[in-house]
């Protein structure tokens, strides 16, 4: 069931990405009615990261994109690439950066979404269209591609509930939220408040962490240890594999004789490394491919034509902040436990067995028939 379910989320993406809808203009840079030619496939990227602590970023986001732009332009396009290290003042000066060069179009991965308005729109008063990747910035957004984030803490809420079973009902839990500066944090923990809150005892102690670092999230979970005590906490949700690694460092600090299950998000290598050995319960897989791919074809396309019409999208629209009827591209999400590494992580080729079963893990994957 669980490989069937894989199988029709991939098809799902597929289809999605290979239907052409309608998308709405998406700025007039080279819309050909007011004057402008189109360019051609000479164009600048601009791409701007959040932070290299979460390692998709370096692994998976920026080689991918820039292959992609490579391709789709025949590989005359430039990728101009700046990482901003969690630090907002110093991606305002990158996109400060990207208006000097004169890119054709910027791709742009907020650090705080709501500081980073007015610097999408001095970019497009300087004719550069924005699309905003894995975080909807605020400011005028010309396109918009991630994964269905309340979602996303659905199926964390619902793996909690599922590893704490018939004791739910009895359970108090610690919530371990993301950092307020991303608007992705509050629609994780919004998703996963609508599947916990009724179905647990109480949640004793919930903490927003800040820059969602591993070490403040190991500090907050030390607090919660010393406040409700280390044989009281039945579970911990929290919200990514890097806060996860912090939390149960905690939790063993603590001494405790067998680990509450906690959830995690993004398939990190070590977050794989503690699902196998049973000291992570779950993570969220999510195809970062397909979400790269994905914003390569949208800024390609808008670059070009001022449109998304040539990306060959299916688009929906979604509501930011500042703006409304921003065009989208939604990426679905699975929940990736024990049961499921091999046809998820695995087959779609994020690690290979040698990458995950070392001779740390390989008694444990032999365990779990990973050979």
């Amino acid at each position: 069931m669980r490989r069937a379910a894989i199988a029709i989320a991939s098809t799902a993406m597929a289809v999605s990405l290979a239907a052409c809808g309608s998308a709405a203009e998406s700025g007039d840079k080279a819309d050909e009615s007011k004057g402008n030619k189109t360019k051609g496939d000479d164009i600048t990227v601009g791409l701007l990261l959040p932070e290299n602590q979460t390692a998709r970023y370096e692994k998976f986001d920026k080689p991918i994109i820039e292959e992609q732009i490579g391709k789709l332009t025949n590989g005359k396009g430039k990728v101009e690439y700046l990482n901003a290290k969690q630090d907002a003042t110093v991606q305002s000066q990158q996109i400060d950066t990207m208006i000097t060069k004169k890119v054709d179009v910027l791709i742009l991965d907020a650090v705080d979404y709501k500081a980073v308005a007015s610097g999408v729109k001095k970019a497009k008063e300087a004719g550069i269209p924005v699309v905003a990747y894995d975080r909807l910035a605020e400011g005028p957004i010309s396109a918009y591609t991630s994964f269905d984030n309340t979602e996303v803490g659905k199926t964390q809420g619902e793996a909690l509930l599922k590893a704490l079973g018939d004791k739910a009902k009895d359970s108090t839990i610690v919530m371990m939220n993301g950092s307020v500066t991303d608007p992705n944090a509050k629609q994780f923990k919004d998703g996963a408040h609508s599947v916990l809150d009724g179905k647990v005892k109480k949640i004793g102690k919930e903490y927003d962490t800040k820059e969602w670092k591993p070490e403040n999230a190991n500090a907050n979970m030390e607090g919660a240890i010393s406040a409700l005590g280390k044989d009281n906490i039945a579970g911990v949700y929290s919200a990514n594999d890097g806060m996860a690694g912090g939390i149960i460092t905690a939790l063993k600090g603590a001494g405790l004789d067998k680990l509450p299950p906690v959830t995690g998000q993004d398939a990190e290598l070590a977050g794989v490394q503690r699902i196998i050995t049973g000291e992570q319960y779950m993570s969220v897989f999510k195809s970062y491919p397909q979400e790269a791919e994905t914003v390569a074809k949208m800024a390609v396309s808008i670059a070009k034509t001022g449109k998304l019409d040539e990306a060959g999208l299916d688009t929906s629209t979604v509501d930011s902040g500042t703006d409304k009827g921003i065009p989208s591209v939604i990426v679905p999400v699975v929940s990736l436990t024990q049961e499921n590494i091999k046809e998820t992580v695995i087959d779609q080729k994020y690690y290979t067995l040698d990458e995950i079963c070392t001779a740390k893990y390989k008694a444990a994957c032999d365990k779990l028939g990973l050979k």
